[in-house]
C-alpha cells in the first residue's frame, strides 16, 4: 500500500499558550516526516504566536496574513497545500500520536472515502478528559433525507481538528464564504459530506481544548462574541441552503442540514435582539427535537413545563431568566440528580464500515 504525501494545515490566531504544544503533537507523530508537511496559517496573530513559530523553522512553513477569520485563513492555506490529503488543526488543540498513521493508512485503503472524522478528548483547564466517540465506524453520504439526519447529529466527530480530506474534496469547495469568521470548517465538512463518502472512526485522535478563548464556544462568551456567532450562523444557512443543491443534495436533505443551524442563529437572535414568543416556542421546539427527539416522557414533561414562561415573556426576558436559573448550584445539583439532560437522540446509524 503506497503511503499518501498529508499536508498538515494548522490555523492559529492569537494561541501563544498552545501553539507549542500543538505543533509538537505533530512533529511527534509516529509517521514519517518525509511523507508530510506542515503550513501554519498565523491570521495576524497580535501576542507573541509569530515568535514562537519562528523557533519551529525550517520544519514549519508559516503563511503569515492580515486577520481575516477562519475562512480566510482555509482559503489562503488550502491552496498552498502539496499534500493529496490535508488534516486540519487548531491551534489551541493537539493530537494524539497516532493520528496521521491511522487516518494516511485508512485513506490509501479506501479510494472512495473522501473525508474522514473521529473522536475527541475533551481536554478541560483542570486536567480532566472527557471522551466523545461514537460506538462503532460510521460511514455516510450527504444524498438522501435519512443520511441528513444522521449527519446533523455527528458534527461534533467533524470539527476542524478531526477534519482530514483529500485535497481534491478541499478545492472544488474553495472559496469558502468569507463571512464565515468562524464556524468555516462547518461549510467545509458539510460541502465534504456531500461530494464523497464520509468515515467517522471510533478511535479519539484529538485533544479538543476548552477555554475561556473558544471562539466557538458561546462565541466567545460575551454580547460581542455572542452576535458574530449569530451573524454566522445565520450566514451559513444561507449558504448551505443555496449551494447543498447545486451538488446534488436532495431538497429534503437541505432542509435537515440546514433546520438546525437556522434554529441555533434564530435562537441568539431572540436572546440578543428580541422577538415574538411564539418564535421562542417554535425555535426551542426545533432544537430539543433534533436533539432529543426521542427523550423519555418524563423529560417531555418536565421540558413542556419549563417552556410555559416562554409562551408570555418577551424572549429576551425568557432567556435571562433561564441563564440565571442555570447558574444556580442548587438548580444544577437537583438536576443532575432528578431529572439529567437526557442523551442525545439516537437515529438509525448509516452504512456499518469496518475500518
Amino acid at each position: 500500500m503506497t503511503r499518501p504525501f498529508v499536508s498538515v494545515l494548522v490555523d492559529t490566531y492569537n494561541h501563544e499558550g498552545f501553539i507549542e504544544q500543538a505543533l509538537h503533537s505533530v512533529l511527534e507523530q509516529d509517521f514519517p516526516a518525509a511523507d508530510r508537511e506542515i503550513l501554519v496559517v498565523d491570521d495576524g496573530s497580535t501576542d507573541r504566536t509569530p515568535e514562537i513559530l519562528r523557533r519551529f523553522a525550517p520544519q514549519v512553513r508559516v503563511l503569515r496574513k492580515a486577520n481575516g477569520g477562519q475562512a480566510s485563513a482555509f482559503n489562503a492555506g488550502i491552496p498552498e497545500c502539496r499534500g493529496e490529503i490535508i488534516a486540519f488543526l487548531d491551534g489551541d488543540d493537539w493530537w494524539a500520536p497516532a493520528k496521521l498513521r491511522r487516518v494516511a493508512e485508512f485513506l490509501a485503503a479506501e479510494p472512495a472515502a473522501g473525508f474522514v472524522g473521529h473522536g475527541i478528548l475533551e481536554s478541560f483547564g483542570d486536567g480532566t478528559l472527557r471522551a466523545i466517540a461514537p460506538e462503532k465506524p460510521e460511514r455516510l453520504r450527504l444524498n438522501s433525507l435519512a443520511a441528513a439526519r444522521v449527519f446533523r447529529l455527528r458534527k461534533s466527530y467533524l470539527g476542524t481538528s478531526r477534519m482530514i480530506m483529500r485535497a481534491a474534496i478541499a478545492r472544488q469547495i474553495l472559496p469558502v464564504p468569507e463571512a464565515l469568521v468562524i464556524e468555516a470548517d462547518e461549510y467545509l465538512f458539510t460541502l465534504a459530506a456531500a461530494l464523497g463518502d464520509l468515515v467517522i472512526l471510533p478511535d479519539t485522535l484529538t485533544h479538543y481544548r476548552l477555554h475561556g478563548a473558544n471562539l466557538y464556544n458561546a462565541g466567545g462568551g460575551n454580547a460581542a462574541g455572542l452576535r458574530r456567532k449569530q451573524r454566522v450562523l445565520a450566514a451559513l444557512a444561507e449558504t448551505l441552503r443555496r449551494e447543498l443543491p447545486a451538488r446534488g443534495v436532495p431538497a429534503d436533505a437541505v432542509r435537515c442540514v440546514v433546520e438546525i443551524v437556522q434554529a441555533e442563529a434564530d435562537q441568539l437572535r431572540l436572546m440578543l435582539d428580541g422577538g415574538a414568543p411564539w418564535e421562542t416556542l417554535r425555535t426551542e421546539n426545533t432544537i430539543y427535537q433534533v436533539l432529543h427527539g426521542d427523550a423519555p416522557r418524563s423529560h417531555r414533561l418536565f421540558r413542556w413545563a419549563t417552556m410555559l414562561p416562554a409562551c408570555v415573556l418577551p424572549p429576551r426576558w425568557f432567556y435571562a431568566a433561564r441563564r440565571w436559573l442555570a447558574g444556580q448550584s442548587w438548580y444544577r445539583t437537583a438536576r443532575a440528580e432528578v431529572l439529567p439532560m437526557p442523551a442525545i437522540t439516537r437515529v438509525a446509524g448509516p452504512e456499518e464500515f469496518k475500518g
